[in-house]
C-alpha cells in the first residue's frame, strides 16, 4: 500500500505569513502563490521534478523587496520536509542530478543527514530576472537545507543564460530530492551505520 508522507506549515511574523502543505508521495501537483511570479515559476519546477505535492500561499512585504518571502518560504518547506519524513526510515536518503538546458549544465548531490550545510557555485552573469534579485536564489536553498537538515551541493558545470542556469538549479534540486526521498523496498531501517539521522 503506497504510503503518504505530509506535513503542513504555519508562519506568521510581522514580514510574512506562510500556510504550506506537502505530500512527499504526490504527483509534483502544485498550487504556488507568493506575490513573486518568477519565484512560483521556480518553485513550480522543483515541486513537479521532484514528485512533491505543494501547496503553498504566502503573504510578504514584497514592496520593501522579496528577501523576507523568499527566505521563509525555504523555511517553512525545510521545516515540512523534516517533519514529513520523521524518522527517515526507508528512504534512500541520497540523491543527485546532472541537469543539462540549453547551454546550461548544473548538478545538485544531496544528503538527508540532518547536518545542515549548502554549497553554491553559480556566478550569474546578471544580477536580476525581471524584478527578481538572483542573489535570493542561494537564501531559498541555505533556508531550505537548515531547517530541513539536508547537506546540498549544487553546482553550475557552465552556462551563458542565467534564466537557464537558475531553472536547471531548481529542477536538478528537484530531482535529488526525488532520488534522496523515496523509499526503497528492501529496507525499513533509519539509513545510517549509527541508526540514528
Amino acid at each position: 500500500m503506497r504510503r503518504h508522507r505530509k506535513a503542513e506549515v504555519r508562519r506568521e511574523t510581522k514580514e510574512t505569513k506562510i500556510a504550506l502543505k506537502i505530500d512527499l508521495d504526490g504527483s509534483g501537483r502544485h498550487s504556488i502563490q507568493t506575490g513573486i511570479p518568477f519565484f512560483d515559476h521556480m518553485l513550480s519546477l522543483l515541486a513537479y521534478h521532484s514528485h512533491m505535492d505543494l501547496n503553498l500561499k504566502a503573504e510578504g512585504d514584497i514592496g520593501v523587496d522579496a528577501h523576507h518571502t523568499v527566505e521563509d518560504v525555504g523555511i517553512c518547506l525545510g521545516d515540512a520536509i523534516r517533519k514529513a519524513i520523521g524518522e527517515a526510515r526507508g528512504v534512500r536518503r541520497y540523491g543527485m542530478a546532472m541537469i543539462p538546458m540549453d547551454e546550461t549544465l548544473v548538478s545538485a548531490a544531496l544528503d538527508l543527514s540532518m547536518r545542515p550545510w549548502l554549497v553554491f557555485r553559480m556566478k550569474l552573469r546578471r544580477s536580476r530576472i525581471g524584478n527578481f534579485d538572483l542573489e535570493l536564489v542561494e537564501e531559498f536553498f541555505r533556508a531550505l537545507c537548515n531547517h530541513a537538515g539536508i547537506t546540498l551541493h549544487i553546482n553550475l558545470v557552465y552556462g551563458r543564460n542565467s534564466h537557464h542556469m537558475v531553472e536547471a538549479v531548481f529542477k536538478a534540486a528537484g530531482r535529488a530530492l526525488r532520488e534522496a526521498l523515496s523509499l526503497d523496498e528492501q529496507i525499513s531501517h533509519i539509513p545510517s551505520t549509527k541508526g540514528i539521522l
